[in-house]
């Protein structure tokens, strides 16, 4: 059995799991009907039909189609599947007693660094049921940060970017 996708439903899903957005759907659906009327050319374009998914009030802190840009950027360029890769191999390649420090600006990068440094520093993961280890694995990393740091209030409004910033580290073993 195949799976007839429309395009809605894939650009909901997109903008649903990448950017994070409640009105995915409805933005997918304003996306297809406008490009059903005449072809989508610019980014202020696309801005505009997405804003117009959005009441006017109550005022918000970030424009209306930027969790929808982040979203369409992320997909295309596979950058969480370049951030996995990466953390994968940069794990690999670091020396006993290197350290790592990564710096995520949103939830998705966060929740990959922070699963990518739980799994290198876990040693067996034979079943619990089993009296004695059989997989023989060792931790690799040690987590220097359990919680991620961020940005003090002084900071973040010297630079407003560094409010979603969150770091972690780890210590190869």
């Amino acid at each position: 059995m195949t799976c007839a996708w429309t395009l809605a439903e894939e650009l909901a899903t997109i903008i649903r799991e990448y950017g994070e957005e409640r009105r995915a759907g409805a933005i997918a659906r304003a996306i297809e009907k406008a490009r059903a009327r005449r072809p989508i050319t610019g980014t202020a374009q696309l801005a505009e039909i997405v804003s117009s998914v959005f009441p006017p009030y109550p005022p918000r802190r970030l424009h209306p189609a930027t969790l929808t840009f982040q979203a369409l950027r992320i997909a295309v360029n596979d950058e969480l599947g370049a951030l996995r890769e990466g953390m994968d191999r940069i794990i690999l390649l670091l020396k006993p007693g290197g350290r790592l420090a990564v710096i995520a600006f949103h939830s998705l990068e966060d929740r990959i660094v922070k699963q990518a440094f739980a799994a290198a520093a876990k040693g067996c993961v034979c079943p619990p049921k089993m009296p004695v280890c059989s997989c023989g694995r060792k931790p690799v990393l040690r987590v220097l940060t359990h919680r991620p740091m961020t940005a003090g209030p002084d900071e973040t409004a010297r630079n407003a970017a560094a409010r979603s910033a969150k770091l972690r580290a780890a210590e190869k073993l």
